[in-house]
């Protein structure tokens, strides 16, 4: 079995619109996204929701399972709070879409400062690179760790396999487990965005993955 998770809800997730997106953004590119990767952790809701997930995943998962979380903070408190006391092996094909130079930029700021790419963020979001070191597309960079990622479970153990990760990724190895276009999990996401917290549910059968369902926070 396999147990995609998102992170708890963090602090970035409850203030979008009032913390974190500034116009114009006080801090430059990298260092927008090193608060992203490294600084930003859970809202008080979030450590709720790691209680929840304690009790959920272990009613769902063997023993002795391989868990397995992006490099960023929210994702790592999220590991450690659900599931305590058990190893977790940290990787960078589980992290969120690198932003690039666009981190924590507003729409117009963006648009302002990038007209060249405003077209294909408006119209084609999937397939839209953010400007600067490390940008990359959903279609692109993160369906290929997506991929990667998955192509990885194939030579595993046996053991049930916990992966915390975040909205975009989860649209890529969505995309990648249900053998589904990027574009249809783009159109349903703007309708029906994975909660913080959920657990989306595949079981492992004949060489291929399939869907078993998602359970959604109670809180």
């Amino acid at each position: 079995m396999l147990f995609l998770v998102r992170h708890a809800e963090s602090i970035e997730n409850a203030t979008k619109y009032t913390g974190f997106y500034e116009n114009p953004r006080p801090w430059t590119g990298p260092a927008a996204h090193a608060l992203s990767r490294d600084v930003v952790g859970l809202t008080p809701r979030g450590f709720l929701q790691c209680l929840w997930l304690r009790q959920t995943l272990r009613d769902l998962i063997g023993p002795d399972p391989v868990v397995r979380t992006s490099q960023y903070r929210r994702a790592l408190d999220t590991a450690e709070l659900a599931l305590p006391g058990l190893p977790y092996e940290v990787t960078a094909l589980l992290n969120e879409q690198h932003y690039g130079a666009a981190t924590y930029m507003t729409k117009h700021e963006l648009y302002a400062t990038y007209p060249e790419g405003a077209e294909d963020r408006r119209t084609s979001k999937h397939l839209w690179t953010p400007p600067g070191d490390g940008g990359e597309s959903l279609a692109g960079g993160v369906l290929r760790r997506a991929t990667a990622f998955v192509d990885g479970l194939h030579v595993a153990s046996a053991a049930d396999v916990v992966a915390v990760t975040h909205h975009t990724a989860i649209l890529a190895l969505r995309a990648v487990l249900e053998r589904r276009p990027v574009t249809e999990l783009v159109d349903e996401a703007r309708e029906h965005k994975t909660p913080n917290a959920a657990v989306l549910v595949y079981e492992q059968a004949d060489g291929l993955f399939h869907a078993r369902g998602t359970i959604p926070p109670d809180c």
